[in-house]
């Protein structure tokens, strides 16, 4: 279930795997990411996902009106994987609710892996 917002010309449902894929596609840009690593443990946990896939690594709910987003990545060896993750939720913040308009409550980041950069 999506998230419906209201104005004078009518509304818009958006749904989880919308805003999974712009969270996706925000986190990839981002220096010293390697990839989305899957959410499913079926899947293989360090499983580097393709850039289609990229919403597979992404678990998004609502909380009363604000958007909490789960990522699952894996960084590149040798960077310094706090800052990966903060800029990484510094960028996922701003791209969601500039392109959707809705609160971002919390990016939490889940390292799942470190591959080497080739």
């Amino acid at each position: 279930m999506g998230k419906l917002l209201e104005n004078k010309l009518g509304q818009v449902d958006i749904s989880e795997e919308v805003i999974a894929t712009i969270a996706g596609a925000a986190a990839i840009e981002c220096y010293g990411l390697v990839g989305m690593a899957s959410r499913k443990i079926s899947d293989g946990v360090s499983g580097l996902l393709k850039r289609e896939n990229l919403a597979k690594g992404v678990i998004v709910t609502f909380h009363d009106n604000a958007v909490v987003v789960d990522l699952n990545i894996i960084v590149g060896y040798g960077v310094k994987i706090s800052e990966v993750a903060a800029n990484v939720m510094d960028r996922v913040r701003y791209t969601v609710e500039s392109m959707t308009k809705l609160k971002v409550a919390e990016v939490n980041v889940n390292v799942q892996g470190v591959r080497f950069l080739e």
